[in-house]
């Protein structure tokens, strides 16, 4: 256990020192450890060290994790491509959801709040900031519209964006993690987002937190930094 604890330790201070440089408090960034086809003993772990929020990806994966990590206290996020006919088996068991990308998604997640009694989940809207094919999330010129539609569902707390950028060296993926900033104060300034809520921006992986956080990450995502490699 202590060997988790120090390793969970060294990725805080380099969360801290990522901060330091763009002149942030560590406080305002928030680690989600990546745990996609790592094992659930691995997450007690790292969850026994300290770490809170655990993010998963594929829906029945996280439903066999869940079932044996209920009594952890985790703060799970789905950060995966959801597809609408699964939002009813995680609604009940995810804090957060990072990957809402359009109307149709976002009014299922709505209609099965109301289903299962619950208030409100908090939600971010996915925007393909590259425009690549391969990767789900809504364009930034459409984005806007989006927000537009799904804000006044009662039971979504609308709390910012996310992304997942091309897979290019740290710098060269600066100007993604810019622009997704960008989108969040425009939405802000022109959609009069309430700017104490409206606030989260989850972008950064790996490879590239460090630059994220330089761009004003709140929530970075971080898989192999943390877990090490996948099987």
């Amino acid at each position: 256990m202590q060997e988790r604890i120090d390793h969970l330790k060294k990725v805080y201070q380099a969360i801290s020192e990522a901060a330091a440089i763009a002149r942030r408090s560590p406080d305002e960034i928030r680690l989600v450890g990546v745990a996609k086809h790592q094992p659930a003993t691995l997450i007690r772990e790292f969850r026994r060290a300290g770490l809170v929020d655990i993010g998963e990806s594929y829906v029945q994966e996280f439903l066999d994790k869940y079932e044996e990590l209920k009594d952890d206290a985790i703060e799970w996020h789905f950060i995966g491509h959801l597809q609408s006919n699964k939002v009813k088996y995680i609604i009940d068991k995810v804090r957060w959801i990072h990957s809402v990308d359009s109307v149709k998604l976002a009014e299922e997640i709505q209609r099965q709040a109301v289903k299962q009694n619950i208030a409100r989940i908090n939600i971010l809207l996915q925007i393909n900031v590259g425009g690549e094919e391969s990767k789900s999330g809504t364009g930034p010129d459409e984005a806007i519209a989006l927000y537009r539609a799904v804000k006044g569902f009662d039971r979504l707390a609308v709390r910012g964006l996310m992304a997942i950028p091309p897979f290019l060296e740290p710098e060269e993926v600066r100007p993604y993690f810019r622009q997704l900033r960008e989108l969040r104060d425009r939405i802000i300034r022109e959609e009069q987002a309430d700017p104490r809520h409206f606030t989260e921006l989850s972008m950064g992986m790996s490879g590239d937190f460090d630059v994220a956080i330089e761009e004003g990450a709140t929530m970075i995502r971080l898989g192999t930094i943390l877990f090490g490699e996948r099987d």
